[in-house]
């Protein structure tokens, strides 16, 4: 890779990886569903008049963003506002990787290499790590919510393996339309029309502010530099990066919001990441398998 790319694909990380950091500052100002609601409306609206219709069959968008937007990030922000910090939780989502592989196997029977399955042992090692882990801050709720929206998030990478996108910022543009809706309705049956109407009566700068980086700086120029980057290299070359967000993520709540990290989540966290590192890096003399370029696709996306 050029450096001008090098440093391209640092800045998407840097991005995806600040944003839990930004996803637990929402939080303070929103309901979790609206929250994500308003996130995939202004990265929608008016993206999807200006790129026109997606270039694969509706009902792989359709299920991605029920699967992915919907379930995965409702989870997600759900178990970030019930206490799963941001830097654990940018850690903890990078699970999605093995129930990626593992889905692969039972639906797609796809054949992992022995450096998947090594790289899903070690991972798994470093979950149990971060489960024995008394010192942590999370409620075990909220901590099970999160490995709920990773292990969405492999059933949606598995989908996008299907549909096989041309233009991930298109497709993840039309995912988020489709996601509005229903998180809009969960929202009112469960946190409540009078809840939602407050929030929106009171919106500050603060929340002005994180939903603009959610929508317009982690989704359409996130996806959008991501995207260039997997045409212009092979997924390789490119996944190797998102190795960095959780890393981020965790030195930004640390450093942005006094996130404490233990020696025992240090730990567990070079377990995670190493055990990542096995299922992304491949000889380039060997061609990677239909499921490693999903999970370069869209194994990186953030909170």
């Amino acid at each position: 890779m050029s450096p001008r790319h090098v440093l391209l694909a640092v800045t998407v990380a840097i991005v995806w990886g600040i944003n839990f950091v930004v996803i637990e500052v929402g939080l303070q100002d929103f309901p979790p569903l609206l929250f994500s609601a308003l996130r995939f409306f202004f990265a929608a609206v008016p993206a999807v008049f200006i790129l026109g219709k997606p270039r694969v069959a509706w009902r792989y968008v359709i299920a991605v963003g029920l699967v992915l937007g919907v379930a995965k990030f409702g989870l997600l922000f759900v178990g970030m506002s019930h206490g799963a910090p941001a830097g654990l939780s940018s850690l903890v989502l990078q699970s999605q990787v093995i129930f990626t592989l593992l889905f692969a196997v039972l639906v797609l029977r796809e054949r992992p290499r022995k450096t998947q399955l090594l790289g899903i042992a070690i991972a798994c090692v470093g979950m149990v790590v971060i489960a024995l882990d008394h010192g942590l801050t999370a409620p075990l709720g909220a901590l099970v919510l999160v490995i709920a929206a990773a292990a969405c998030w492999g059933v949606s990478n598995i989908v996008t393996r299907h549909a096989k996108p041309q233009d991930t910022l298109r497709f993840m543009i039309w995912v988020s339309a489709v996601a509005v809706v229903p998180l809009v309705l969960l929202s009112l049956a469960t946190e409540g029309a009078h809840k939602d109407a407050q929030a929106l009566r009171s919106i500050d700068l603060t929340g002005v502010g994180a939903i603009a980086y959610l929508s317009f700086v982690a989704t359409l120029f996130g996806f959008g530099a991501w995207g260039f980057l997997l045409r212009t290299y092979d997924a390789s070359t490119v996944a190797p990066f998102s190795l960095l967000v959780p890393v981020v993520g965790m030195a930004a709540a640390w450093t942005l919001r006094g996130e404490s990290i233990g020696l025992q989540q240090a730990i567990a966290a070079t377990l995670i990441i190493g055990g990542m590192a096995c299922t992304v890096f491949r000889r380039r003399t060997r061609a990677s398998s239909p499921t490693a370029a999903v999970l370069a696709s869209t194994g990186s996306m953030p909170g």
